[in-house]
């Protein structure tokens, strides 16, 4: 079966593919990536767009895996520099929870209602507000090849983070590496649907900043387009 491959916006995933997408936002078409057959997907902005895409594509019974690929904000541009790739293995949707006046970010356990249950190797996995996976062993799974990129913990929020005080009191808390829009949904639906997830993300900004202070879109886009280019290489399909 195929690979789902998404981005939020229809510019992102031309240059993931290496090709014009110019589908409906939601739809879903069988597309060549750099050699090898994939369905591809712009799935809209924000955790509700990709839910629907995501949900209404594995209605088709046909999909063996996901693959996001997009840009992200960095926390810690020493560590996560403009321009780099990170290889996805945590999300976590800080907005999900308990949240009081003066809060950062909601508490899950304190709202006492878990999102759902995960089946893995080990048995069932409550899911509150973050899912972890193995992310070289999804790339495995899937066929795909593992590349130079060092891997990551993103934030997935549906506020974009518009000042450097908040970055600060964000990445206290959760010492995440990026920022996102899509990724959590991605990973949650997946984790529930038993199937592997792969999320490359490009930095094309510093948390907090507004462009065009520490922004880079198009050289995150082309980092981005490089990285899909060598995830789908020939010889590393199944």
């Amino acid at each position: 079966m195929p690979i789902l491959v998404l981005a939020a916006t229809a510019r992102e995933l031309s240059v993931a593919l290496g090709q014009r997408a110019d589908q409906p936002q939601g739809a879903v078409v069988p597309v060549l990536a750099h050699g090898r057959e994939v369905l591809a997907c712009v799935s809209g902005l924000g955790i509700i767009n990709v839910s629907l895409a995501l949900g209404a594509a594995l209605a088709r019974g046909d999909v063996d895996g996901v693959v996001c690929l997009g840009v992200a904000g960095s926390f810690d541009l020493s560590a996560h520099p403009v321009g780099s790739v990170r290889l996805v293995e945590m999300e976590v949707w800080p907005e999900y929870g308990l949240l009081a006046t003066g809060w950062c970010s909601a508490d899950a356990a304190a709202l006492g209602f878990a999102l759902g249950q995960a089946s893995g190797p080990d048995g069932q996995t409550t899911l509150w507000d973050n899912v972890a996976w193995e992310a070289e062993a999804a790339l495995r799974r899937l066929g795909l090849c593992p590349g130079p990129w060092p891997t990551a913990k993103s934030l997935t929020v549906s506020g974009v983070t518009a000042d450097a005080k908040r970055a600060g009191l964000l990445f206290e808390r959760h010492q995440a590496g990026l920022e996102n829009m899509e990724g959590f949904a991605l990973a949650y639906g997946c984790a529930v649907a038993g199937l592997p997830f792969v999320e490359l993300r490009a930095v094309s900004n510093a948390v907090g900043a507004r462009p065009p202070l520490s922004w880079d879109l198009p050289g995150a886009l082309a980092a981005l387009g490089q990285a899909a280019e060598r995830l789908f290489e020939p010889g590393s399909g199944n």
